[in-house]
């Protein structure tokens, strides 16, 4: 019988959201395999609303000014040094494994302090992004403290290969590279009985077409497309939102004014483990946008579910999907070209059936799951575990090639 693997799990994710949920599925994924994994991170909050830490950030993000803030975020990183380094003493770790995050640089020092192998988990570019979206102030230092980290980290695992080719770009190589996408689950708790009830609660009768989409609610993410698209789409067609969002507001006005309330329906936020119960009320899944670089959670759960999924046509999105075999794609920020997309599927059941089935074969077959993705971490951390014991050599000094390309 292997030893397992000792796992130090560092990450600085406060909220309840999609992160969370990539976090707590592949930290019981490695669990699953007989790994032992040690966290060391802000706690969740267990009801799915906002944590008592992330409640806090959100305050002082709205009180104080940008650059403040982010100096707030520099000091957090004595209490996370604090907390692995007691992590390393009591439970004496084999790898660090860390979900990226801006200005975090407690792993890295822990790293090279008690020369542990480190595998860093990218989701985002979070430089840009903030600097895009998030009013980033220290610009120059958050940049290079995101170049250290991708840097200093043994192996980098982003989520696409978009993303790959950001971070090799930053490394200077595109060694230790690994692409990861997110995952889903092949089973779930969703029952035939839950699934009736909330189609009761929601007044869809048998032979509507739902039109589905789950996650947080912005004006970018165009579900107001699919809204507006419903009073020329059959009459038996129905839209469900589930999640909330500053985008939620308008969405419901706009539904008044074009009389459709009765075939719109909003659910709200919903806890996670409820979140399969509503992807089988839908026929349709809709991944309306998405950003360039992501590896969207919500779209590999409508493939495990064998929904029939429309998403637009950019490079992330294609390293899933093929349009007309697993999904539908539509020109991206083209609103006409989702509309076509969108009401070929209302119309033709037969198609929705097939690209349904075609979508839950592909996590299967690739497989696009988390239990894969913790064998591919405990694979990759006893690879760098092996060459740090290995005798030096020109062969065993030469760096692992884990490139996904």
């Amino acid at each position: 019988m292997q030893k397992p693997l000792r796992i130090l799990y560092h990450h600085r994710t406060a909220a309840s959201d999609g992160m969370r949920v990539h976090i707590d599925e592949v930290i019981k994924a490695l669990r699953d395999r007989g790994n032992l994994v040690e966290v060391v991170g802000p706690a969740a909050n267990g009801a799915g609303g906002k944590s008592k830490l992330e409640g806090l950030a959100d305050f002082l993000r709205r009180l104080l000014p940008a650059s403040i803030f982010e100096l707030l975020e520099l000091a957090y990183n004595i209490s996370a040094y604090r907390q692995l380094k007691h992590a390393v003493q009591t439970f004496e770790p084999d790898i660090l494994y860390e979900r990226y995050n801006l200005y975090l640089l407690a792993g890295l020092r822990l790293k090279r302090r008690h020369d542990l192998p480190m595998i860093l988990e990218v989701n985002s570019p979070l430089a840009e992004e903030r600097a895009a979206f998030g009013n980033l102030r220290l610009r120059v230092l958050a940049e290079r403290c995101e170049t250290a980290l991708w840097r200093g980290a043994d192996a980098v695992l982003p989520v696409t290969q978009v993303l790959a080719d950001i971070v090799a770009k930053k490394r200077k190589t595109d060694a230790g590279i690994q692409v990861v996408p997110n995952g889903a689950l092949l089973e779930t708790a969703a029952t035939a009985a839950d699934v009736e009830r909330l189609r009761a609660q929601f007044g869809l009768k048998p032979g509507n077409v739902v039109m589905g989409f789950v996650g947080f609610v912005r004006a970018w993410h165009g579900v107001g497309w699919a809204l507006d698209a419903l009073p020329s789409l059959p009459a038996n067609t129905h839209l469900l939102i589930v999640g909330d969002g500053p985008g939620l507001p308008a969405l419901e006005k706009r539904a008044a004014e074009l009389g459709i309330t009765d075939r719109v329906h909003f659910a709200g936020r919903v806890l996670h483990c409820q979140i399969p119960t509503y992807i089988e009320l839908f026929d349709i899944a809709l991944q309306t946008a998405a950003v360039s670089y992501a590896s969207p959670l919500k779209l590999f759960e409508y493939m495990a579910h064998g929904r029939a999924i429309i998403a637009p046509d950019q490079p992330n999105i294609r390293e899933i999907l093929d349009d007309g075999v697993n999904a539908l794609l539509f020109a991206a920020e083209n609103e006409p070209s989702f509309r076509a997309a969108l009401t070929r599927l209302c119309t033709d059941q037969t198609l929705r059936q097939k690209i349904g089935r075609q979508a839950r074969l592909t996590v299967e077959e690739r497989p696009l799951t988390w239990a894969n993705n913790a064998a591919r971490i405990e694979s990759l951390g006893k690879a760098l575990l092996a060459a740090r014991s290995a005798v030096v050599s020109p062969e065993a000094s030469a760096p692992i090639v884990v490139s996904g390309r």
